[in-house]
């Protein structure tokens, strides 16, 4: 399934609730991973695209050394001036850029960084060929994407509890999209028609998620992702009664009080 244009709308109060709910519960565990990563191989500039809210950018704001330059870039506005209230310790470049037209050189970076916004290109092989332009000669693309739902507990149970609410036409975006695009095959065969000569390699990376509550992990699902335009379009059940039905089926699964499930994902490197 291919993302549509809603699929990379984050605006209104998305922004917000996917910093404070979304970043600590999925996204944290692996910007720390994707930091040692981008730490090892000590770049002298780094380019992150799809930066999102940060994460990643505040990781190796405070890892690199102030003499590796960090430029950060995001399609959304919103996402992006998000990040730059969040703040870093040092300075970062912040741009407002498409992955598939990015406003760089050739030549640019040592490295290219993308923590789970490939999913979001519409033309990945573009993107991928756009990465490798701007790669110096012996840089590395480092990437990950979610591996399929079936794996991510939380959103499959709230996956299928809105299957169950919209029967007729159930909101498709997290199976759609987040974990869409998690055929290993298929991401190597597009690196390789983008121009890349070397196979990348693949690391599958388990982690474990946790909230405060399942109310907590309902409301940053139905109301911090791009899930909420599909829910307010369906109308009923309404978004804070599609919420409360996630909540009732985390609850059922994981219990009252603070609550922990699986989250999985491939980590993509390629040299260039």
């Amino acid at each position: 399934m291919a993302p549509t244009e809603a699929d990379r709308t984050f605006a209104g109060s998305i922004p917000q609730l996917y910093e404070r709910y979304m970043v600590p519960m999925i996204f944290a565990p692996y910007a720390e991973d994707m930091c040692r990563r981008v730490v090892a191989r000590q770049p002298r500039a780094v380019l992150e695209i799809a930066c999102g809210t940060g994460a990643v950018t505040r990781q190796l704001a405070a890892a690199l050394p102030a003499t590796t330059a960090i430029t950060a870039t995001d399609l959304n506005q919103a996402m992006l001036e998000h990040a730059i209230a969040q703040g870093t310790g040092r300075p970062v470049t912040w741009r407002q850029a498409d992955a598939q037209q990015l406003p760089f050189p050739d030549d640019a970076f040592d490295l290219v960084v993308c923590q789970f916004g490939a999913m979001f290109f519409p033309d990945k092989r573009q993107a991928y060929a756009e990465a490798r332009r701007v790669l110096r000669p012996g840089g590395a693309f480092l990437f990950s994407v979610w591996d399929r739902i079936e794996e991510n507990e939380f959103a499959d149970v709230i996956n299928q509890a809105l299957i169950k609410a919209y029967p007729a036409d159930p909101p498709a975006f997290m199976a759609r999209t987040p974990h869409g695009y998690c055929d290993t095959a298929l991401i190597a065969q597009q690196l390789l028609a983008a121009g890349f000569a070397q196979p990348p390699a693949f690391e599958t990376v388990t982690a474990r998620s946790r909230a405060p509550s399942a109310g907590t992990v309902a409301t940053a699902y139905c109301q911090g992702t791009p899930w909420l335009g599909e829910i307010e379009a369906r109308r009923t059940p309404t978004v804070a009664e599609a919420t409360s039905l996630a909540q009732a089926a985390l609850v059922e699964r994981f219990g009252d009080g603070a609550v922990e499930g699986r989250i999985q994902a491939h980590v993509v490197t390629v040299d260039n």
